[in-house]
């Protein structure tokens, strides 16, 4: 998610290891004093209201001043977002004609289609050839199941407008951040003033800056799809400065001995070298923009999300796990289209051949010779142009069956599990966050941030959390912080685990892969429905939802964490005559340990983001604040709540990252 810390990551050596405990003692100890003594200092224990800066009204008063007032010479700004909005629902409409409603003459009831949508046959057939230029038959077979899923199970529609979305928003990601990655690799300063911005767009949660894009574009697909945009588009100007740092040098050598100018060195040497850490962002952005498809449905994006969304608004829990059903194959089908597309080596063309295009070219050709068999047929026979409804399948009745005969036979056991959850392990905690001095607090992040990169990084987490401070979120923050961290707990204790066997067993391996691949592409609204539908609304049922979501992580950095442990290692290990648990005590876990860090810190990136979705079962913490800021427009109060979230994310970063570098410093692994 987010980039390394910029901060230098360097052994602490001067402070004893044995003044470290009585540091967070003191820290420990003072949290309690202040607590105690809270009637003579109340200051540090509450942050007072008058201190508190009015960063939401400034955020709003800006955000007003920009769409009414700001001007730019020859147009104002608000003139600026309509052109926009203007150029790109022309490629928008186009691709939903093509894909979804077919091309039309006249507007309303007087509209007349003048030539039909892509088919069903023909879109399946046209993926089908894609898949065996960029690989085999047996992507081929996946990818043709993936979208035949889709039109059986009557999804097809919804599917298509959420497709042409995808194929005008991917392509203006890719090409923003491949623009951006190659001015940040090419100017140090510039990569440096993005970054922290890039830091920002990957962490804020997604509802907050759909506030300000809602206000400045308006309700409408477009809108929908700038948001999808803005939220895919930092991986891959990450991934293009990286990948096009890792081009041998001996490349670069030869194209300037060539006389290649700057802009020929970048185009035709440097970026057909990164081409395979390129691709890597290509699939980052498809991903990230099928992810945003249930989100910008509120912001009047059509299709599948909107289902989703629907569904979850009605509790039809059958309608709405079909849909997140067909986004998850949708992603399935794109993502193994993208890295099979990254694999393939580039064709080449012997000098002087002169084959006619249409050899040079078959795919392409079968593709062209697809689609127009398929109109023509389409024309004759309507159930090659669209499924016919009398074969389409659906499970939805029965889901919804089942989920209503769990919660009819087993109401007072669920509700007696979530009561005595709530009573004896979250309500406390969630107190004891709350009451923690917020002077305490920072001065334990300044520390601990001292500790691992002395005073930068120290300054930099008290300016982060003095941030949540004034600007009157505290509170707010203790209770995600809470929920965050139970979510966090849980899914690593459960997590963790899993991916120990997994690692060990090759068998259960390959299917705990199957399971996470399944479970990481599926929408997180389809993790909120069945927990509400069965534990109905509130913290512990957020709980859940972000356990269900982010217990990936943990999973699959721990089956790393322990795969890639040099072999030599253990075989050492096992000649020396460690039992198999010795084995996993003494030398897997610790050498793991690192990589399993990194998992719990994107586990907590992950539980953050889920944080402000599962403000719809009516949590009241940081998530409400940005939910509750998109519903009234409230443009200050959602950027405000948003970035405070994501300075948690931050904070929790920038403190794990170097710990981690350090400590595969101590064991020889860095």
């Amino acid at each position: 998610m987010t980039a390394g810390t910029a901060a230098a990551v360097r052994v602490d050596t001067a402070t004893p290891r044995s003044a470290v405990p009585w540091a967070w003692a003191t820290i420990a100890v003072l949290a309690v004093c202040l607590y105690l003594g809270r009637a003579a200092a109340p200051w540090a224990v509450t942050f007072p209201e008058e201190w508190t800066l009015p960063a939401q009204a400034w955020v709003s008063r800006f955000v007003k001043w920009l769409y009414e007032d700001a001007s730019l010479g020859l147009f104002t700004f608000q003139e600026l977002t309509r052109a926009i909005s203007w150029v790109l629902q022309w490629p928008l409409e186009a691709a939903k004609s093509l894909l979804s409603g077919g091309f039309v003459r006249g507007m309303g009831q007087q509209a007349v289609l003048i030539w039909p949508p892509l088919s069903w046959v023909g879109a399946i057939g046209v993926v089908t050839v894609m898949s065996l230029y960029a690989r085999d038959w047996r992507l081929g077979l996946l990818v043709c199941g993936c979208f035949l899923y889709i039109a059986v199970f009557g999804q097809w529609h919804s599917a298509m407008i959420t497709l042409s979305s995808i194929v005008i928003a991917v392509p203006l990601g890719v090409a923003g951040g491949l623009l951006l990655g190659i001015l940040a690799f090419r100017h140090p300063m510039f990569e440096r003033a993005i970054t922290p911005i890039m830091d920002l767009m990957q962490t804020v949660p997604v509802f907050a800056y759909l506030v300000p894009i809602l206000v400045l574009f308006g309700f409408n697909p477009v809108a929908a799809m700038i948001a999808t945009i803005i939220y895919a588009l930092p991986p891959m100007v990450r991934n293009t400065t990286l990948a096009l740092r890792r081009v041998p040098t001996e490349i670069v050598e030869f194209g300037r001995m060539a006389g290649c100018s700057r802009g020929q060195l970048t185009w035709r040497v440097m970026v057909p070298a990164a081409r395979g850490g390129l691709m890597i962002g290509v699939n980052q952005v498809i991903m990230l923009s099928l992810n945003m498809v249930i989100i910008a449905s509120m912001i009047g994006a059509g299709g599948l999300g909107r289902d989703v969304l629907t569904a979850l608004r009605s509790l039809n829990f059958g309608a709405g796990l079909e849909a997140s059903i067909a986004i998850t194959l949708l992603a399935i089908a794109l993502d193994r289209l993208s890295q099979a597309y990254a694999a393939r080596p580039p064709s080449a063309q012997s000098p002087g051949e002169s084959r006619p295009r249409w050899r040079r070219h078959p795919h392409l050709l079968a593709a062209t010779a697809v689609v127009a068999a398929s109109w023509l047929l389409g024309w004759l026979i309507p159930a090659v142009q669209q499924y016919p409804e009398e074969l389409q399948v659906t499970t939805g009745p029965l889901i919804n069956e089942t989920m209503k005969w769990l919660n009819v036979n087993f109401f007072d056991l669920i509700e007696a599990l979530k009561a005595w959850v709530l009573l004896n392990f979250m309500v406390p905690i969630k107190r004891l966050f709350v009451a923690l001095p917020w002077a305490a607090v920072v001065a334990a992040l300044a520390y601990a941030g001292w500790r691992l990169g002395r005073w930068r990084l120290a300054l930099l987490v008290a300016a982060l959390a003095g941030f949540i401070a004034v600007t009157g979120q505290w509170e707010k923050a203790m209770q995600t912080l809470y929920l965050c961290g139970l979510a966090t707990l849980l899914a690593c204790a459960l997590g963790i685990p899993v991916g120990i066997l997994a690692a060990r067993h090759e068998r259960l391996n390959r299917v705990v892969q199957v399971i996470i691949d399944t479970l990481q592409t599926l929408p997180a609204f389809a993790y909120l429905m069945p927990v509400v539908m069965l534990f109905r609304v509130g913290d512990f049922t957020a709980m859940l939802a972000v356990i269900a979501y982010a217990i990936v992580f943990p999973v699959r950095y721990t089956i790393f964490g322990i795969r890639q442990i040099d072999p030599t290692l253990v075989e050492a290990a096992v000649a020396s005559g460690c039992t198999r648990r010795q084995l996993l005590w003494k030398v897997q876990l610790p050498l793991a340990f690192p990589e399993i860090m990194l998992g719990v810190n994107q586990t907590i990136l992950m539980a953050l983001s889920m944080l402000v979705i599962t403000a719809l079962v009516g949590t009241r913490e940081l998530g409400q604040e940005v939910y509750i800021a998109l519903a009234k427009a409230d443009v200050g109060r959602g950027v405000v709540a948003g970035v405070c979230i994501a300075f948690m994310a931050i904070i929790a970063d920038r403190l794990i990252q170097p710990w981690v570098a350090a400590r595969k410093h101590r064991l020889g692994i860095a």
